[in-house]
Order: structure tokens, then C-alpha cells, then sequence
């Protein structure tokens, strides 16, 4: 049974007022709460006494008691052979009320048979609620707590106990089966009943609750998921600027052809190759300085041999290339006599990325002049997300029969099939985002359910090929610091 501990108080304080009100020879009364099977904890919840035998009532735990908390479990109270006899032991094992109404008769009285006091006139009730209710289908599972014969209780009875009450009255104004015990009996049963409608609210609560965090995680978890899979998808950028290189490529090499006599970037780069190795062996015994040197060298042979935009072949000159030689002049004396020439070689390769895209050189390359102008343009594009439709441009200009390069049906295909997922790539994203957000809010909206997966035509555009909540169950393997 799940209750928080603030509105188990507040129900025990509301039953006992109700009995203290209807009974005027009651003067106190005390709720304990019993479970979970099968240790069935007993624990004195909240007593309320009359103060000075008026109407107000004074709540608390002040009398010391053993069902104070932490309670006592079903072992330390139940009958067996040379234990005491509890009233409460009777209650929860018969299900049965138990009348003190003559306390020097009074077989359970725990004070009479260990210290030899009398104690006063009481009632105390089991507050009974049906298996079906608490447990539903789990009824078959359930581990009933067992008696002193070691034989199971409760298993061929419709209930479990799950509180009791108990009613104390003035001397001589209780009697066995009397109204006062019938009042008790009946607000017993509200008791029970109440119980059960915020354990089912809690119940409900916490299952909420439970979803809720299910979702949020199923939500980061798909989120995560999307987003590493658009961001593989996102591939299709750089697959797309490699094969825009190769067009490049193919530009320049048509340029060389029209002009040799330009100091292409290669030329010069091989310059200053020359100049690495002129003295890289007189660095062995430098192991910091070889190791730059080396590195050096297989950056600039890299740099000559990549068909790179201009603003990307600077990049790579000033972060890569410089830095590594400016290293070498200030570590060792080995090039200074040929500090002059490498500056001059450093502006001449940087001058070198920016021929292929010289209008006025470009016009001296004897091609029609339409398809010229429009590859000269489209060799240096940068493709991004937000200029995809320049490959409409591009895939024109590759259909133009005037247009000759190596492989052009293949590279014509690979555009085709990467165009269309560019274009779609920005619909998957936003679809995903609202998805997840959709979910996140605990709703998925019907324009997101009817509208068309934009999965579905990336794949068409490629050619075929409460109050409280902090509780605990009564009723489960393990009780913890809440009545639930």
C-alpha cells in the first residue's frame, strides 16, 4: 500500500477525532499501521488523547511504547509458546477486534502479565482491506507471514490488515460488542476504504511519475541516436566538396596546359622542399628538430599534391607550414642565408592558390567561353547546407557534352544521389527536433503523426538502388522510511 507519511497522518488524525467526537467516554485513541507482508511492521502512527476530558485533542507520540517508531515486526509480537500475549498479535493474526473492557481480566494485557499493572479500558479494531484491491492479479505471489505452527495467515481470507485502531475509554463505560465497539467497526471500514483510494492515488501518482522519467530518458536516448546519425549523414558535405576538388583539379590542370609559364603552387612548394632537404641530415643529431623537419616536409608535399580552395590552401600555409619554419630559423642557423628567399617563397605560394580562380587568366583558356566562365565560377564553391541548389549549376555544366573529364558519368551519379540528401538533410533535422520535443511534452501532435516521413523521401530522392510523493510500499519485499 502505497501512502505518503503526510496524508497517512492526516487520514489516522481524522478517524481518530471522528471517534473521540461520536464516543464521549472514549479519551483516547492511537492508529498503527501494519505491513509489509510478510514482516508486517507495526508502527504507532499518531495517538490523539482529550486534554483535561474537554473537546480538544492533543496529538503526538508522548507515551513510550514499542510501537513507537521503528515498530516492531510480526516475530516480536505474534503468539507463541512462552511469549507474552498481545492484543495486537490477535488483532492482525484473527482479523478480529479485541475488547479490554475488564482489565483485571484482561489476558493481553502486556503491562498486567510483565510488571503486574492494570491498564485501562480499551478496543482495539483491525482496519481491513481486500486482497483484490491492494494486489489485483499479484494475489497468487504474495508471501503470507506464518503463525507460531509455522502454518500461513490470511491465506483463505479475502483481507489483509493493514492498520489497526485503538480506542481507549473511562473505567466501566465499555462493554464487549456495545455500540461504542460497532462505531469503531464501521469507521474502521471508512478507514480501510480511504486507504485504499490514496494508495491508488499514489499509486497512479507514482506511475506517473515513473513514465515520466521513462520518457525523458527514451527522449535523450533518441535524441542522442538522431543526432549521431544526422551527424553521419552530414558525410554527404564532405563527400560532396571531395568531388567538387576533382572538378577543381581538373580546371587547374586544364589552366596549366593554356599558361606553363605561371609558378604553380607545386613549383614553388618543391622550392622549399629543396631547402628542408639541403640540410635535414645535419639535423639527426637534433632528434626534436629531424622529427619537425621530416613533418615539414610531408606537409608541404601534401599541400602540393591536394586540389584545395585558395582560402583553405592559406589556412593550411599559415597554421601548418610557417608556424614549423619559423621553429627551424629561431632553433638552429642552418638556413639563414636563406631567410629572403623563403619569405618570397611563402608570398609566391600564396599567390599560387589564387591562379585557378583569376578571371583574366582564365580567359585565356581556349574552351568555349560559356562552359568557361561557369567551371572557372563553380571550381571554387564551397558546398554547404545553404547553397546546395549551386549543384543544380554544377550537374548542368557536367551534362554539357562539350564538357570533357575523366569519369564525368560517375561523378555526375554521386552528385545526383548527394544533392538529394543535402536537400532533405535540413527536413530530417527539424522533423527529429519536433519529434523529440512532441515527446518530451508527453504528446505526439497529429500534424507530426500524419505528415510524411522526411526519412522516407531522402530514400525516394536516390535513384533505385500530487501533494506529496515520497512513500514506500507496505506490501513489497522491503519497507523504507515511508508508509506507503
Amino acid at each position: 500500500m502505497i501512502i505518503c507519511n503526510e496524508m497517512l497522518e492526516k487520514t489516522c488524525k481524522n478517524i481518530i477525532e471522528t471517534i473521540l467526537t461520536c464516543l464521549e467516554s472514549a479519551t483516547k485513541g492511537t492508529v498503527y499501521r501494519i505491513g509489509p507482508i510478510p514482516d508486517l511492521l507495526a508502527i504507532r502512527i499518531t495517538s490523539g488523547i482529550r486534554k483535561n476530558g474537554g473537546d480538544e485533542i492533543q496529538w503526538g507520540l508522548p507515551a513510550v511504547s514499542d510501537y513507537n517508531p521503528p515498530g516492531k515486526l510480526w516475530e516480536q509480537y505474534k503468539d507463541r509458546p512462552g511469549h507474552v500475549l498481545e492484543a495486537m498479535g490477535w488483532c492482525v493474526e484473527q482479523q478480529r477486534s479485541w475488547t479490554a473492557d475488564n482489565p483485571y481480566d484482561d489476558i493481553r494485557s502486556v503491562g498486567k502479565q510483565m510488571r503486574g499493572e492494570i491498564e485501562d479500558c480499551h478496543h482495539m479494531e483491525p482496519v481491513l482491506v481486500r486482497k483484490v484491491d491492494l494486489y489485483g492479479s499479484r494475489q497468487a505471489e504474495l508471501e503470507y507471514p506464518k503463525n507460531w505452527k509455522a502454518m500461513p495467515i490470511w491465506q483463505d481470507s479475502e483481507y489483509v490488515v493493514a492498520a489497526v485502531i485503538k480506542i481507549h475509554f473511562q473505567p466501566g463505560s465499555l462493554h464487549a460488542g456495545d455500540r461504542s465497539t460497532k462505531v469503531i467497526k464501521e469507521l474502521s471500514r471508512t478507514l480501510g476504504t480511504e486507504l485504499i483510494s490514496l494508495h491508488l492515488r499514489e499509486t497512479l501518482f507514482q506511475a506517473q511519475k515513473t513514465l515520466t522519467r521513462q520518457r525523458l530518458r527514451s527522449c535523450e536516448i533518441l535524441a542522442h541516436e538522431l543526432r549521431n546519425t544526422i551527424t553521419k549523414l552530414s558525410f554527404a558535405l564532405s563527400a560532396t566538396n571531395a568531388q567538387m576538388s576533382v572538378i577543381r583539379e581538373e580546371w587547374e590542370a586544364l589552366m596549366r596546359q593554356a599558361l606553363p609559364e605561371l609558378e604553380w603552387k607545386d613549383v614553388v612548394i618543391e622550392r622549399l622542399n629543396e631547402l628542408i632537404r639541403l640540410h635535414l641530415p645535419q639535423l639527426n643529431s637534433i632528434d626534436h628538430l629531424a622529427a619537425l623537419g621530416k613533418e615539414l616536409l610531408s606537409e608541404q608535399e601534401e599541400l602540393a599534391r591536394l586540389p584545395l580552395l585558395p582560402e583553405q590552401g592559406e589556412n593550411w600555409l599559415k597554421n601548418k607550414i610557417k608556424p614549423k619554419w619559423q621553429r627551424l630559423l629561431a632553433e638552429t642557423k642552418l638556413w639563414n642565408a636563406n631567410d629572403g628567399e623563403i619569405v618570397n617563397l611563402f608570398e609566391q605560394v600564396k599567390e599560387s592558390f589564387w591562379i585557378g580562380a583569376d578571371k583574366s587568366l582564365a580567359e585565356r583558356v581556349d574552351i568555349p567561353r560559356d562552359i568557361r566562365d561557369k567551371w572557372s565560377r563553380l571550381a571554387y564553391a564551397y558546398i554547404t547546407v545553404d547553397n546546395v541548389p549551386i549543384l543544380e549549376e554544377v550537374l548542368e555544366l557536367l551534362d554539357d557534352p562539350r564538357l570533357s573529364i575523366p569519369h564525368k558519368s560517375q561523378t555526375i551519379k554521386v552528385l545526383k544521389a548527394l544533392k538529394a540528401l543535402l536537400e532533405v538533410l535540413p527536413q530530417v533535422e527539424e522533423r527529429a527536433n519536433r519529434i523529440i520535443l512532441s515527446l518530451r511534452d508527453g504528446s505526439l501532435s497529429d500534424e507530426l503523426q500524419m505528415e510524411p516521413s522526411s526519412i522516407n523521401l531522402a530514400v525516394d530522392a536516390y535513384p533505385a538502388g500530487p501533494e506529496c510523493s515520497a512513500g514506500m510500499d507496505l506490501y513489497s519485499e522491503k519497507p523504507n522510511n515511508d508508509w506507503v
